[in-house]
């Protein structure tokens, strides 16, 4: 199978299985596991964060950010589509007792003037506006870049505010390694940050949250509220570390791969690219070859390839480091092949 459903169906190269075996380990609960505590201080470093803590995924990772940053009744603004909104089960709502305040923005990135806008006036009346999120690459939008001027725009309105800003960069060394922008520059925007180990970077489980030390205080409680303390966690955070030594170099691959496939595809009749490829993602649009997503897809998994539906007729393809150049090239014949027929 060529799997292109999402950058996290990978497995763990060998160097990852080889130091996970050889991890040493000790009670992280205590603060005593060496490689969790090396991981974290690489990720705070790269980051340009105090400290930083390793949490079990990105979901945890960002509702930690959020319950920590937020009181209950108070309001965060989000993007409209921003997988903590759409794709969280609705955690900051169930979990931290906050409720969103949507934007629609522009391939995810909100109008700085929309933000303004949406910042709570002093009012009985009104929730107060807790926390400001951003994400970058953005998911839905088809792993677009968030603009590094927009993400200063935003930073210097909630500066202004006394509101601190969260993003979720799952996916942010893609973005970094498509701008050549540091990861420590993006986060600089933000007061805390979380990106995930397990997607482009090929990590089999983790993420990490990293903050001032007062945040990563009180997020390590909030971790051990929500069942994330773990213990020898070093088997996990080993891979993590091998991740970040060898994983990010290794993003221009899935970009380069990418943009052959989305440039394949958009060459096809019946198909349109809906989204600039800028990252990993392509969104494709089956309607005009007379397909809805659903049987598009099962097409593919006749023939050995697997994607994911984002739409009645459009689907999600995302490269990894699991997707070859000739893969890629296998993928393009076996469509071109089935619209032919």
């Amino acid at each position: 199978m060529i799997d292109l459903r999402s950058d996290t169906v990978t497995k763990p190269t060998e160097s990852m299985r080889k130091a996970a075996y050889e991890a040493e380990v000790g009670d992280d609960v205590y603060g005593e596991d060496p490689t969790v505590n090396k991981l974290e201080e690489k990720a705070a470093e790269l980051l340009g964060k105090e400290e930083a803590l390793l949490v079990t995924s990105g979901t945890q990772g960002n509702q930690i950010a959020v319950l920590t940053h937020c009181n209950p009744g108070n309001e965060v603004i989000i993007e409209a589509n921003a997988h903590l909104f759409v794709y969280e089960g609705a955690s900051m709502s169930a979990l931290a007792g906050v409720q969103p305040y949507t934007i629609q923005g522009d391939r995810g990135a909100m109008n700085p003037s929309d933000v303004a806008a949406a910042i709570r006036a002093e009012d009985i009346h009104f929730p107060e506006t807790g926390l400001i999120c951003l994400e970058n690459t953005h998911n839905k939008a088809g792993g677009a870049i968030l603009p590094f001027e927009n993400m200063e725009a935003i930073a210097e309105i909630a500066s202004q505010n006394n509101i601190p800003i969260h993003l979720d960069g799952a996916r942010l060394f893609n973005a970094s390694v498509a701008t050549g922008i540091p990861i420590s520059q993006y986060a600089a925007c933000t007061d805390t940050v979380q990106f995930c180990l397990s997607k482009g970077l090929g990590a089999p489980v983790g993420s990490i949250i990293a903050g001032t030390k007062e945040f990563i205080q009180h997020a390590r409680k909030w971790r051990k509220r929500l069942g994330g303390g773990l213990r020898q966690a070093g088997i996990i955070a080993a891979p993590g570390l091998v991740a970040l030594e060898e994983g990010v170099e290794r993003l221009v691959e899935d970009h380069q791969n990418a943009q052959l496939l989305a440039d394949g595809l958009a060459a096809v009749n019946g198909l349109m690219i809906e989204n600039i490829v800028e990252t990993n993602i392509i969104l494709v649009n089956v309607e005009g070859a007379g397909y809805t997503a659903n049987a598009f897809l099962e097409a593919l998994k006749s023939e050995g390839i697997l994607a994911v539906a984002f739409g009645p007729h459009t689907l999600r393809m995302v490269t990894n480091y699991g997707v070859s150049n000739e893969d890629v090239q296998h993928v393009l014949s076996c469509v071109q092949s089935l619209l032919r027929s």
